[in-house]
C-alpha cells in the first residue's frame, strides 16, 4: 500500500510542521517578555534620569 505510507509522511510532515511554528511561538513569546521587561527598565531610568535633570536645573537656576 504505497498510498498509506505517502499519506503517512504527508500527515507527518504536516504535525512537524505545526510542532515548529507552536515552539517558535513559545520563543517569541519569551523574547517579548524579555524586551518587555527591558522597556520597563528604561522607563523606570528616564524617569529618574528626568527627575535628576531636574534637580539639577533648580539648583542651576538658584546659583545665578
Amino acid at each position: 500500500m504505497p498510498g498509506l505510507e505517502l499519506a503517512e509522511v504527508i500527515l507527518a510532515v504536516i504535525i512537524g510542521t505545526l510542532a515548529a511554528i507552536v515552539y517558535s511561538l513559545r520563543v517569541l513569546i519569551l523574547v517579548e517578555r524579555r524586551v518587555a521587561g527591558m522597556e520597563m527598565n528604561i522607563q523606570k531610568l528616564t524617569q529618574k534620569v528626568l527627575k535628576e535633570e531636574g534637580v539639577i536645573e533648580r539648583a542651576i537656576k538658584r546659583k545665578r
